[in-house]
């Protein structure tokens, strides 16, 4: 089947018909543009979420559980699939889009071409034929001429009253007219052949052929919008395996998701090492006061201090108390010196709230804190001892042939890896120590209940204070020394000597601050004329708690100020953190009031 033969006469629909399967083809590439824009825009999305959803470094140590882990590995899959639908875009322009571009335009301009030979074919027949027409109508024309002609000669002819002029004037005019109409009878019957000889080859030779090759060009189409089709999808389908493996891993990394592992590195990463707290001891309070009645019949009656000093050391109760601040922590200027220079000098430990030997973290945390520690530094060694033996090796190279250099030259390299091994060794040595300490107060750790607590006697036992200094010089006690000398003062190493008393007597507090100002002050002065005379307060002059807290982890008070307390362990909130990382609370089974780090606790404030 031919366009040529079977659609001789549809010139105008053929082009029409060839015209939009251009059309189509070039909008088929458009299609193909836009789903390569389409792949590129989801493929950087794509990036764009696996690049938001990527742990920040602060979640670093989260992803050591499954499924972290697995959705990591999900990321990175996710990722891989969306380079892959990049390779996909990019096979498409390349393979796909440039090749039917190029296409549709030899296409639009062979389609031209033809139509303009049509066209040209057309018009010469069409002329053609306009030639036959007026060589039919010219003979028609001369053909009546003749007739009327012949007719005047004859009724000439036949009238006896015409002379003979006359009717010969009449037969001359019909032999002219005669002649005129044989001539345009023979140019109508030239023009007639060659018109049919011209429409047969238009129709059967001329046209057939611009038909065929429309025809060729229509069909060389439609196979190339199969082979591009085609090759879409072989360009898809040769990522496939790759996207499947993607997916395979997504799957395997679902897989690998363990709830058992995860509850062992949840007790591994948060296990303390403490042993629960045992239970807490009945105190009698009757038997401790008819004990503590008993003993004030044989003791003189001591009358409690009521003046402008109250137990803290400070100006009236309640007034102004100013907190020591973060050195009152030190015992000396010494020790703030030293840690000054510490802090200048970037000494671990010092200024980043952690200490060297982990000793403020939980024994099971500080054991793992350590072993990390350790692992690192025996990296850093195998690191330094490759470069030394390649540093050695080096050295011989140069000792047997000089000409490669100077061995003189390694020399300093291998001295300065000599003195990193060694601070490397002593580092070593160090944190061994340290993490053999652990070790051994691991084995004999003690439950956070075993606190000693001192019984109460008679309802209001006395508070006891870790910053009790002497301070005695001539017998008395200025009370006008600044504040800056209160915030870090000098402890006495000569503690004074307690005499004994019968249970339930109040016991002395030996020295204080020299600062009225000083919030971590003990509860006793010598007043001027005393003579070094003590004086006991028994009955102490509460400040109202602001709150509640509760103990995170167990606390031993191992600074003036400080007291200890266990794991879960209320207590009331009196004075909030100042910004130096130290909370002052009190007791609420007992009056003792003292210094707790903050971040081992968790506070509730009362709604005022």
């Amino acid at each position: 089947m031919s366009w040529g033969t079977e659609l001789w006469d549809q010139y105008e629909n053929l082009s029409l018909h060839t015209q939009k399967g251009i059309e189509f083809l070039e909008r088929y590439g458009h299609f193909v543009r836009d789903r390569c824009a389409i792949e590129v825009e989801y493929a950087a999305k794509l990036r764009r979420l696996v690049k938001t959803y990527q742990p920040k470094k602060k979640e670093e140590e989260d992803y050591q559980y499954s499924p972290c882990r697995a959705f990591r590995l999900e990321l990175n899959e996710v990722n891989d699939q969306a380079g892959q639908r990049e390779v996909i875009a990019e096979n498409l322009q390349a393979n796909v889009l440039r090749e039917l571009t190029i296409l549709v335009k030899d296409f639009k301009e062979d389609r031209k071409k033809h139509l303009q030979e049509g066209a040209r074919l057309m018009a010469t027949l069409t002329g053609q034929i306009g030639n036959l027409e007026r060589a039919r109508k010219a003979y028609e024309k001369a053909f009546r001429e003749a007739e009327r002609a012949l007719d005047n000669y004859q009724r000439a002819d036949a009238d006896l009253n015409l002379s003979r002029a006359e009717v010969e004037k009449q037969r001359m005019n019909m032999t002219v007219k005669t002649q005129q109409c044989e001539e345009a009878k023979t140019e109508y019957a030239n023009q007639l052949q060659k018109t049919n000889d011209m429409q047969t080859l238009h129709y059967h030779t001329a046209m057939p052929e611009v038909f065929q090759h429309l025809q060729e060009l229509d069909e060389k189409r439609v196979k190339n919008m199969r082979n591009y089709m085609t090759k879409s999808v072989a360009i898809e389908r040769a990522v496939a395996p790759i996207i499947e493996q993607c997916l395979d891993g997504i799957e395997k990394a679902a897989n690998e998701i363990n709830e058992k592992e995860d509850t062992l590195l949840v007790i591994e990463r948060y296990k303390s090492g403490f042993q629960p707290p045992g239970d807490f001891p009945f105190e009698d309070l009757s038997a401790a006061k008819s004990y503590d009645s008993n003993s004030q019949l044989s003791q003189p009656v001591m009358q409690p201090i009521h003046n402008h000093l109250t137990v803290k050391g400070t100006v009236s109760g309640g007034k102004i108390k100013k907190r020591v601040g973060l050195f009152g922590i030190f015992s000396s200027n010494k020790k703030l010196i030293e840690v000054c220079i510490a802090l200048k000098n970037n000494v671990p430990g010092y200024g980043d709230g952690a200490k060297e030997d982990c000793s403020d973290l939980p024994p099971n945390q500080r054991k793992k804190r350590l072993q990390q520690r350790i692992d690192e530094i025996q990296a850093k060694i195998q690191q330094e001892t490759a470069a030394r033996d390649g540093l050695m090796k080096m050295k011989g190279v140069y000792e047997q042939n000089p000409a490669l250099g100077d061995p003189m030259s390694i020399e300093g390299q291998l001295n300065e890896s000599s003195h990193k091994l060694d601070k490397l060794g002593t580092e070593m040595t160090k944190f061994q120590g340290y993490l053999d300490e652990a070790m051994r107060a691991g084995v004999n750790l003690s439950s956070p209940s075993q606190v000693s607590r001192k019984p109460t006697t008679n309802g209001s036992a006395t508070r006891p204070l870790s910053s009790r200094r002497s301070s005695h010089s001539g017998g008395e006690e200025s009370l006008s020394r600044s504040a800056s000398d209160s915030s870090v003062s000098n402890v006495n190493t000569s503690q004074p000597v307690h005499k004994k008393s019968a249970p339930g007597t109040p016991q002395p507090i030996h020295g204080s601050t020299n600062s009225p100002e000083s919030g971590l002050g003990a509860s006793r002065t010598s007043l001027p004329g005393s003579g070094g005379e003590e004086y006991y307060l028994d009955d102490l002059e509460a400040q109202p708690p602001l709150g509640t807290c509760r103990a995170l982890y167990p606390f031993d008070a191992t600074s003036e100020g400080s007291i200890p307390m266990y794991d879960g362990e209320e207590l009331y909130m009196i004075e909030l953190d100042q910004g130096d990382g130290w909370t002052r609370v009190r007791r609420i089974s007992q009056p003792i009031e003292g210094f707790v780090p903050t971040s081992y606790i968790e506070c509730n404030l009362y709604n005022t």
